[in-house]
């Protein structure tokens, strides 16, 4: 086994490469000096913002630029920026209509126009990965179940979907902006809310292969990167586990037997799904065994040192692949520089205001 290599603060000292495949969150508008020596030792392999990073873009602008000047590599800066409720760019400026308004609405090129626009508006701020499409579809007859998709999906059936969150993926890569589709391998029929434990879906592969799949066969393909989510899956085994910490599932299905090529992460590993059945250091092995290559810890810097300790443990074989996949990503991302643009964030604001007054007007 490869020994540790321990993170000290002391400078000079390398960090472990295997720290690349951690994506964190801050906790709040400003980094702390106790922050950034985290930050320095673990070189994650980027961050992921909310509202409790944002006040006025202005400043958040210049977080997200201190962020990526502490790493020594390209710098996954990404955000879930949906539409409706899941917006955390809202708390600065427009919210974005959500899914379920833009699909009452009907407009298939609003989808297309609400793509651009946060493509735009991220790209502004400085921020190359979205969190989004939402892949998952909304059946009538589950309306009202709370499992952490409402007023979040694109449609009623596969189909819709398909359509629709292609149009959104498109004119947010027009931007510069990648793209994550999310969930596999799906939460459409997930029972709770994966943020407070581990929803079962029993569904059989033969259901879940004609529909769920259905959209990230069409769509994920185009997608840059999937997000797998906490939900067990009893058709791959009755003591399968969250299908983000299976590998029959994120290499066996996903890599393997569907083709996909683009970047693999889990959904927050802070997740009750997840918390309350593992701890950091054993959510992080058991997800880069499973085959993923970007764990997300959203929340609390005290569960990104243990998982970074976690990952330098592993033998280089368990992680190296991944590490590779993260860098090419990486010199993929397009890198923000120069001042914030006060002029472009109001208009692309008011744009967004006028989208959503319509799609309103027309659901």
């Amino acid at each position: 086994m490869r020994r540790a290599v321990v993170f000290l603060k002391a400078e000079g000292v390398k960090a472990h490469p295997a720290g690349q495949l951690i994506v964190m969150g801050v906790p709040g508008p400003e980094l702390t000096d106790g922050l950034r020596d985290l930050i320095r030792r673990v070189q994650p392999g980027g961050f992921i913002f909310f509202t409790r990073n944002m006040s006025e873009a202005g400043p958040f602008h210049r977080l997200v630029q201190e962020c990526a000047g502490l790493l020594d590599h390209p710098a996954i800066m990404t955000v879930d920026q949906e539409g409706g409720r899941v917006s955390r760019l809202a708390v600065m400026g427009e919210r974005p209509p959500s899914g379920e308004d833009l699909a009452k609405a009907g407009r298939d090129d609003w989808f297309y126009e609400h793509g651009r626009l946060t493509g735009r508006l991220m790209r502004l701020v400085g921020l190359n990965l979205d969190l989004a499409p939402v892949l998952d579809f909304a059946p009538r007859e589950r309306a009202g179940i709370d499992n952490s998709l409402a007023g979040r999906c694109f449609g009623e059936n596969p189909a819709q979907v398909v359509k629709r969150a292609g149009e959104f993926l498109r004119g947010m890569q027009e931007q510069g902006v990648k793209g994550t589709g999310k969930h596999f391998p799906g939460y459409t029929f997930c029972g709770i809310d994966p943020h407070g434990d581990l929803p079962l879906v029993s569904r059989t592969r033969e259901e879940i292969e004609k529909e769920e799949l259905a959209v990230f066969r069409e769509v994920g393909s185009r997608c840059d990167a999937i997000m797998v989510g906490h939900a067990q899956f009893p058709a791959w085994g009755k003591g399968s586990g969250p299908a983000s910490l299976n590998r029959e599932i994120v290499t066996g299905l996903l890599k393997e037997k569907m083709g996909y090529r683009g970047l693999v992460m889990t959904d927050d590993l802070e997740m009750g799904a997840i918390a309350n059945r593992y701890g950091s250091a054993e959510a992080s092995r058991q997800a880069v065994r499973a085959g993923e290559e970007i764990l997300l810890f959203c929340h609390n810097p005290a569960c990104v040192e243990i998982a970074g300790d976690a990952l330098a443990e592993m033998p280089e074989k368990d992680w190296t692949q991944a590490v590779q996949r993260v860098r090419e990503f990486g010199r993929t991302l397009f890198r923000s520089s120069g001042a914030f643009d006060t002029q472009a964030w109001r208009e692309t604001n008011e744009a967004t205001r006028e989208l959503r007054q319509k799609v309103q007007a027309a659901a």
